[in-house]
Order: structure tokens, then sequence, then C-alpha cells
């Protein structure tokens, strides 16, 4: 809600929204280049045209420092609220996926393109209120940018404007006060899963195979056999209907990367799938499903030089 925004950034906002056109918050980001942003209404972040992320951000978290630089706690733990709670699978997904797009950016020391937030609704009430609506929406023209990731700490640090500046420690202790990102003793409870890489895949291959065998079909591991690829899928006819790489991520080993013969695999096999268990080995765990020409895109994947 406004009254949870800092003044100067509420300020900021509606200087924005009275200087510039009439639009929806789908027009708003569909004009920034999102050209399916009707059909993904209630995402929090898109890859537009030209390879260029943008993401919301929401006024209510937006933190201000002695300087006047604006700067935003970006929790890294998908699975639970801001503030505490845990998320639907939907939500979920979704935070997945900003992630992702976030990290995409750090990865590749860019930029990122914003659009700033106010809610109906107290914003610690964003993602359980359904009657939770969006009631301002405005283009940042200024560039944001990912200035920190610290997966051991489930946070990313966000910034407004140029590179090359910081929140202070102190800053970040106030703004995490002022919500947004898990209280330290909650995350310190949070599952943290696997710590080894032996034991990490195991949970992640148990996990698909249970997947595939709930719905009825054969799933067989055949990682002994080196053929590229961790377990085959098929249908009560015998019918081959995937060839799937299984890999796991947790907080303690937050990354991955494909095998050469893994990575020959997804050339060569038109059934060749990645399917990355997020959370393996807790109660949480989800997973998603890539093409060989999406790969790039999973949260996590690092390819080796």
């Amino acid at each position: 809600m406004d009254k949870e925004v800092d003044p100067s950034v509420l300020a900021a906002i509606d200087e924005m929204r009275l200087s510039g056109p009439r639009l929806t918050p789908v027009e708003i980001v569909a004009k920034m280049g999102v050209f399916d942003a009707r059909d993904k209404p209630f995402e929090h972040a898109w890859l537009a045209t030209g390879d260029n992320v943008i993401a919301t951000i929401w006024g209510e978290y937006v933190s201000v420092a002695a300087g006047g630089r604006w700067f935003y706690l970006e929790s890294l733990d998908a699975q639970r609220r801001p503030g505490g709670g845990v998320r639907s699978a939907q939500q979920a997904q979704r935070a997945k996926d900003r992630l992702a797009l976030l990290k995409r950016t750090f990865d590749a020391g860019q930029g990122f393109r914003a659009v700033l937030q106010t809610n109906r609704v107290a914003i610690a009430e964003l993602e359980s209120n359904k009657s939770a609506k969006v009631s301002t929406r405005v283009r940042d023209d200024a560039e944001w940018h990912v200035a920190s990731w610290e997966p051991e700490q489930q946070l990313a640090v966000l910034v407004r404007g140029a590179r090359g500046w910081v929140p202070t420690e102190a800053d970040i202790a106030a703004a995490k006060a002022r919500g947004g990102v898990a209280p330290d003793e909650e995350a310190d409870a949070a599952p943290a899963g696997p710590t080894t890489p032996d034991a990490l895949q195991a949970a992640a291959m148990a996990y698909v195979v249970g997947h595939f065998k709930g719905y009825g079909y054969n799933a067989e591991d055949v990682t002994s056999k080196a053929l590229g690829y961790d377990i085959e899928v098929s249908n009560a006819k015998g019918a081959m209907l995937l060839k799937v790489v299984v890999k796991g991520t947790a907080p303690a080993l937050p990354t991955f990367a494909l095998t050469p013969e893994e990575s020959l695999c997804a050339v060569r096999e038109p059934l060749w799938r990645l399917l990355v268990v997020a959370d393996a080995g807790t109660a949480t765990a989800a997973h998603k499903i890539y093409k060989p020409t999406e790969v790039d895109q999973a949260p996590g994947f690092q390819r080796k030089a």
C-alpha cells in the first residue's frame, strides 16, 4: 500500500505516473517489448525483445540509503513468501522464473529494466489475499542491476542507477527490518537439503523416478550405461517417450553443469531433455523440464569452459 512506501520513492512513482500516458499494468509491460504480456499478466519478471529483462520492483520494499540511492533486497528462497509462509506451487514457479531472469543479468554483467509497482492491499498480503491488485505501475527509465548474489545468505541486492555502489551492512539491516525477505531465524530453519553432490543426485533421481511412475510411466535408471542421460521414460506399451538428464539443486549446491557426453547427446538425441529438481531431498522439491535449446535458461546451470 502507498503508506508503506518510502515518501521519496512514492513521490518519484507519482511523478512518473502523472508525466506518462495512462496505460494499464499489462499495456505498460507490452510497450516495453513483451509481446505475450497479456498471456502473462501475473508474472513478476519477463524477457522482452532484444533479450532485455524486465522485473517488477515493489515500491513497498524499496529502501533508500543515506546518500539517496535506492536498493531492493531480493530473497533467493523461492519456496517462501516475503516475511514468511510457504508459497503455492504456482507462486513458487513464478518466483523461480523471476530469479532465473535476474541471475541471467547478474551472470552477464547486464542491467535490467524495472516497472515500479504499489499495491491495493498491505504488501505482506500480496500473495495470500485474493483481493490483491496493482494500485500503481509505472515504467522506471533508470536502469537497475543486480549488485550482489549471495546464495549462502539466500539474498541478492538490486540497485537503481550506476554501478560501483552497494548498500552498507547498516542499510541492509534496516531494509530487512522493512520486510521483503524472511527473518534470519526462519531462514536457518528452512530445509537445507543434501550437502554433497552424490546425496543431491540420489535425491533428485528418486524424485524424478517417483514423478514419472506416479503418472503410470516406466522410468528406468540407465545412469551406469553412460548414454548421455540418466532415465529412460516409456509408456505401458514400451514406446520410448523421453531420455532425461537429471540434475538437482539445493541451497548448499545451487549450480550444476552437463558432462561432455550429456552435451553431445543433447545435440543428436531428439528425445533428450534436462529435468532440474530444485530443493531436491526436501518436502518443497519442485521440478522443471527443458529442451536442449532451453538449457541455458535453467536456474543454476553453468556452462563448462
